[in-house]
């Protein structure tokens, strides 16, 4: 059966890219169909900061029929802590409002050599601090699956908008959990790549913590980006080794029968909800059923002190944007110009003795070391997505007398991301079903370091055996939905 045009809300990248190829849509079509579908339901949602429709069907009109590239006249959108030429990229501040880059980062260049049309920028919490979306700027984003909870973050607005259907992939960034974090409370495919397989150039020569990659709604979309994306740029600092073979081939290859470990402990002793235990039990089945061993093992987990040590070093690369934009602005931001937590983290990163900061660059390196280590006897580590069901909007915000606390609180929600971002491994968050409440229930994947490629066959099998892109959030009534404020 044809696909229609108003139908391409919850097609795949891919199969879009596959109907303008062969004519079944032009380039314009496409991107008008999601125009449509940002107008009609980003009120409430609130994912994007600015949508330009008119450079967007511009971009669309310029892709000539029957045009080779992967994803020609494919809708997408960047998450607004990206330079994009033009485009406002405020990182969620007022501090930064009206700033427009005369320059790309070299993953957009990336992006639109492959064929995608950049339709607009999505939201997040300011400077991408906090696993939640609720920058006092732009206002909070909210989860299309139940609008009065967050869609995570900080990759929120992009993880909002193709949940909701405006877009089929949008790009994100992970320095936290912020990919795989809004992947779970909103049942996407998160892929958190390995340290350096995706340049955060031109501003950057290397970055520790954080790795750019995508989010959708499935795991086809994410390997053939992840081929878009990946690879060195001149004057990268670090880089990954190519893969041997692109990602879109080698995640059809049987991994063979893995030995996966299974925990739901994790480094905070957070408690985890009886949904996400459940949620782990169902991916554990699959993977058995999938013919996989399963054993119950974890890590030897860092103490709880070492979120306070984790902070100590995210906090300093904060700053350093925030740094950044007062470089830029030529003065330092004013007292309402910037957030509590914001302010918070930029005034302790100013005030820690650059020996304290490196001696805890050390002690993250050391636990890395650790856990790598566990990976010797197995092939994969699964753990829930979250510990908690998405949070309730207002709840973790950073906009309080004690904005720490919150930064502190929003570990406990999120417990099992962060440290795999300080071993540089890559890990995926894929969706394993829906909770009584009917928000999505998401597990994480966690591979040894530079193995993307067995993660995305795994997926592929778990995804193949227990489909669920065609699983979508009503949004027919969005607005009645969200109530007065939002």
């Amino acid at each position: 059966m044809p696909v229609l045009v108003d139908d391409l809300g919850f097609v795949s990248a891919a199969e879009t890219a596959a109907l303008v190829r062969t004519g079944g849509a032009s380039a314009r079509e496409v991107v008008e169909a999601a125009l449509r579908r940002i107008e009609a339901l980003d009120g409430p949602i609130n994912a994007f900061t600015e949508v330009d429709a008119e450079r967007a069907l511009a971009a669309a009109d310029a892709l000539v029929p029957g045009d080779g590239a992967p994803f020609a006249g494919v809708p997408i959108a960047i998450k607004g802590n990206v330079p994009v030429e033009g485009y406002e990229i405020s990182a969620g501040s007022r501090f930064l409002a009206g700033y427009r880059p005369d320059h790309s980062a070299y993953l957009v260049r990336r992006l639109r050599e492959a064929g995608f049309v950049i339709v607009g920028i999505t939201n997040l919490p300011e400077f991408a601090i906090l696993p939640t979306t609720e920058p006092r700027h732009n206002g909070p984003t909210r989860n299309p699956w139940d609008l009065t909870r967050t869609p995570g973050g900080s990759s929120g607005g992009s993880a909002a908008a193709v949940a909701a259907g405006m877009v089929p992939i949008a790009h994100g960034n992970d320095g936290g959990g912020s990919i795989r974090t809004p992947a779970s409370a909103c049942g996407l495919v998160g892929l958190k790549p390995s340290r350096g397989r995706v340049s955060s150039g031109p501003d950057l020569g290397e970055s520790w913590l954080a790795a750019n990659g995508v989010l959708t709604r499935t795991v086809a979309d994410t390997a053939i980006a992840l081929d878009v994306l990946g690879g060195y740029e001149v004057g990268d600092a670090n880089w990954a080794p190519r893969p041997p073979e692109p990602y879109v081939t080698s995640m059809r290859r049987s991994p063979g029968k893995l030995r996966v470990a299974l925990t739901a402990t994790n480094p905070f002793d957070a408690p985890v909800d009886e949904e996400a235990i459940q949620g782990l039990r169902v991916g554990a089945e699959l993977l058995q059923a999938l013919g996989h061993e399963v054993v119950e093992a974890a890590p030897a987990w860092p103490t709880p002190e070492s979120l306070r040590v984790f902070i100590s070093v995210f906090g300093p690369g904060i700053a350093l944007g925030i740094d950044a934009a007062t470089r830029r602005a030529g003065r330092e931001p004013g007292e309402d110009e910037i957030e509590p937590l914001s302010r918070a983290v930029y005034e302790r990163a100013k005030q820690t003795p650059s020996v304290s900061y490196l001696g805890a660059v050390a002690q993250m390196q050391a636990i890395a070391r650790g856990l790598v280590a566990f990976f010797a006897d197995y092939d994969l580590l699964m753990t829930p997505g979250l510990a908690e069901r998405p949070l309730k909007i207002g709840e973790c915000n950073g906009l309080g007398e004690d904005p720490m606390a919150d930064l502190e609180r929003s570990g406990y929600f999120t417990p099992y991301n962060s440290l795999f971002n300080v071993t540089g491994q890559p890990a995926i968050s894929i969706p394993v079903g829906f909770g009584a409440d009917g928000l999505p229930t998401n597990v994480q994947l966690v591979g040894k370091p530079l193995n993307e490629d067995r993660l995305l066959q795994v997926a592929l099998q778990m995804e193949s055996a227990h489909p669920w892109a065609h699983q979508r959030p009503s949004t027919e009534d969005v607005g009645d939905a969200a109530g007065p404020d939002a």
